[in-house]
């Protein structure tokens, strides 16, 4: 083999060498074009519908505001069971607070962040309220978890439920002991 040979060599080496630098760009893109297009259809799949949102936002002002009225209850008063529930409905409703901002979050929903505030009446005003807000909100919440269309804003709906359902069962327990 002489000089003639030696480049043809060199050209089919060269031209091979590309030709994997291809091979390995394209695979290289379509696993990066797989990847993405596996995460593209779960997090447009599972998109709020304007409904959801109105929920989430209705949801996290509730939330917000059984938290600074059970703070009120803690503090104010005057019965034992009164700043039990109170206590139970600061612990119960942040953790809700925070599970709802984190799939707001997730979703992209804007959800009022302003702290209501709210003044303190009695113990039976407050328990009251407790059972009446606790109604509305069970029926709001299993409507949700029932015809909602977003998966993740439905589950929370369906475990939130739960709880509203065991804070309105012990409130008028406690709206009970007062009369």
């Amino acid at each position: 083999m002489g000089f003639n040979g030696e480049k043809i060599m060199k050209t089919k080496v060269t031209v091979i060498s590309r030709f994997s630098i291809l091979a390995l760009v394209l695979a290289s893109l379509s696993f990066a074009g797989l990847a993405s297009a596996q995460e593209s259809p779960a997090s447009k799949s599972s998109s709020p519908s304007a409904k959801d949102k109105t929920f989430m936002r209705k949801a996290a002002k509730g939330g917000m505001m059984e938290v600074a009225m059970g703070r009120l209850a803690e503090q104010n008063g005057k019965s034992d069971d009164v700043k039990s529930f109170g206590k139970r409905m600061v612990t119960d409703h942040s953790k809700a607070n925070d599970e709802l901002k984190s799939i707001a979050e997730k979703k992209g929903v804007k959800l009022p962040s302003k702290e209501p505030t709210e003044k303190w009446s009695s113990d039976k005003a407050y328990m009251d309220m407790m059972v009446k807000d606790h109604e509305k909100d069970l029926a709001e919440f299993q409507d949700e978890a029932n015809n909602g269309s977003d998966p993740d804003v439905k589950k929370f709906a369906e475990d939130t439920a739960k709880v509203v359902k065991e804070h309105l069962d012990l409130a008028k327990e406690t709206q009970s002991k007062l009369q």
